[in-house]
């Protein structure tokens, strides 16, 4: 797995996070180096203020900070983290680190950006843009050629301004765009019932499924336990915390802590707990890696919805690392949930962890499967 980026004869070491000893994944793409070349050849003046926006583990962002100013911004703790991680690894400058919820500065002199896989988020974004920087203010962003689509570009035009592309080098493209557009007022946080509950949800812009539940949520709602001995809950990778909110409902005496790596999916679920719950609720939300940090043995049931990709690379790593940090912190007898597509095959995973005897479904169908793990 290759650490080093070399671009114009100079050298950064830069590594994903968390560490993984096993790691195949590089910490940056061709569309990083895409923007680099290019900016390069711009020729930029020093001491710019340059807006980053989605750096994925903080090589656009450790390449800029030193001849510029760096305000980065991005809905990921676990950017954050790489981000800060390779900075101090390659001894760069500090920078600004801001979530996509912050107020984008006003004194930016260009933007450049990683296109989100969330196509909500990305239109939040180019309105903010919109309404806070010049229409001097060029914006430049980049993805695979293949996942630009027409309908991609009709959302830069029609939120930020006048719109081309470059032609594709490595299977990337880099999309230019002038703020020149009359502004879009985009709301904030969608609002919707789930079909069938007595739960409302709000979802922020980059919430996983956050116009519709999910099937393998809709799924695990029919299935989550009703436990008067059942004292302290985590929701793991918790999105919007519907699990919770159902969880709550069920258990109106246990502690609920919801833990995501979006910072919009944290205060969607701390919202949606206040809503659906009450304000007297005891609840904890907070955006981590995993459970980093929790204290063993103290919980007694974790439920868990892996995601398989982090940034835009698929990956099975963090499915391991939720479940063995949901053992770590469970007590004895403590019980991990955990649903997944059928070929993900997670029996197999906690199995190793848990012990065969120790894992059981506790229901299935044709594309979802629920199981349990028993901490002995």
């Amino acid at each position: 797995m290759n650490t080093e980026l070399t671009i114009l004869d100079r050298q950064l070491t830069l590594h994903r996070f968390p560490a993984n000893k096993n790691e195949t994944l590089q910490a940056w793409d061709a569309g990083d180096e895409y923007l680099i070349h290019h900016l390069e050849e711009m020729a930029l003046a020093d001491n710019q203020h340059i807006l980053v926006l989605n750096d994925h583990f903080g090589a656009l962002s450790c390449w800029f900070s030193t001849r510029h100013r760096i305000t980065v911004m991005s809905d990921s703790f676990i950017a954050h983290q790489g981000i800060l991680n390779n900075l101090k690894h390659n001894h760069c400058p500090e920078v600004t680190c801001l979530t996509t919820m912050d107020a984008i500065p006003d004194d930016v002199n260009i933007v450049i950006m990683q296109i989100p896989r969330n196509n909500r988020h990305l239109v939040w974004q180019l309105s903010q843009l919109r309404q806070q920087i010049p229409s001097h203010c060029q914006v430049i962003a980049v993805n695979k050629a293949r996942d630009i689509h027409t309908s991609t570009l009709a959302l830069f035009e029609r939120y930020l301004g006048q719109t081309h592309t470059s032609l594709a080098w490595k299977k990337h493209r880099l999309v230019f765009s002038q703020p020149d557009a009359a502004p879009v007022c985009v709301a904030s946080e969608i609002e919707w019932s789930v079909d069938g509950e007595a739960i409302q949800l709000h979802n922020l812009p980059n919430v996983y499924s956050g116009e519709s539940l999910d099937q393998g949520a809709r799924f695990m709602l029919q299935h989550l336990p009703r436990d008067p001995k059942i004292q302290n809950i985590i929701d793991l990778g918790c999105g919007n915390g519907v699990l919770s909110v159902k969880l709550g409902q069920l258990n109106p005496e246990a502690t609920l802590t919801c833990i995501d790596e979006s910072y919009m999916a944290v205060a969607s679920a701390q919202k949606n707990l206040q809503v659906n719950l009450g304000n007297d609720r005891q609840t904890h939300c907070l955006a981590n890696n995993c459970l980093d940090g929790f204290d063993g043995a103290n919980t007694d049931l974790v439920v868990c919805n892996p995601p398989f990709h982090q940034q835009q690379a698929i990956t099975d790593h963090i499915a391991w690392q939720m479940f063995c940090d949901a053992k770590h912190v469970l007590c004895k007898t403590g019980k991990l949930m955990v649903i997944g597509n059928r070929h993900l095959r997670y029996d197999v995973k906690l199995a190793r962890l848990f012990g065969k005897s120790h894992v059981k479904t506790v229901a299935g169908n044709k594309k979802f499967v629920i199981l349990e793990a028993t901490k002995s």
